[in-house]
């Protein structure tokens, strides 16, 4: 009921990252329409983890170590996967959920590391997905070296650069190079599977 209506001819897009990881999403969203297209931005998900904890810090910087929070058992080694951070990069878990529902044509995922390194080839894509002309180009973007991200040289109806927001960008705290390893080996075949599941290898195991 919150959506606006769609007239013929438009695309009408929302963006709630919670969806992906949300149980109870993909029925909703199919109830509404089974012919939505789902984009799906991921990137490496030991980073997804470190960036997610350094978001929450900076609300509560009291919160315990990233590496006390990351293991059950820092002695065996064994990972919390009930710890939200961890949990969303498992991937291959999630898409399983909404494969119930929607077929793999409707989904596009799309690499947070290449939106960095080649934004206008990544959304070429997304504008092949959705039908689109292919607009956006490589003379739509300039790289902002102190954000550390590619910024649009004006948005639409501005005649300003529109680069992410201040909470973007952010300095990670020093995780302890054994536990970013300990996290990639966790990782490793979930991220195996969800190479397999989407036909893309996305080189975070490289």
């Amino acid at each position: 009921d919150l959506m606006p209506k769609t007239l013929e001819g438009q695309i009408t897009m929302e963006k709630t990252p919670s969806y992906f990881v949300t149980r109870e999403a993909p029925s909703r969203i199919y109830a509404m329409s089974r012919d939505t297209k789902l984009i799906v931005v991921v990137r490496d998900p030991v980073t997804r983890a470190i960036s997610d904890y350094t978001q929450t810090l900076s609300k509560k910087p009291d919160i315990p170590t990233f590496e006390s929070l990351t293991f059950k058992n820092r002695t065996t080694g064994l990972i919390d996967t009930s710890w939200s951070a961890i949990q969303i990069g498992i991937y291959a878990k999630h898409l399983d959920n909404w494969l119930q529902f929607f077929p793999m044509s409707q989904i596009l995922f799309v690499s947070g590391e290449r939106l960095i390194s080649d934004p206008a080839g990544e959304l070429g894509r997304v504008q092949d997905f959705l039908g689109l002309k292919r607009i956006i180009t490589d003379k739509h973007f300039y790289f902002n070296q102190t954000k550390g991200f590619p910024c649009l040289k004006k948005a639409e109806g501005s005649s300003k650069p529109h680069c992410l927001g201040k909470t973007k960008g952010r300095t990670h705290p020093n995780i302890d190079p054994e536990v970013v390893q300990r996290l990639r080996d966790f990782y490793r075949p979930f991220n195996m599977k969800f190479y397999q599941m989407t036909g893309r290898k996305f080189g975070w195991d490289d």
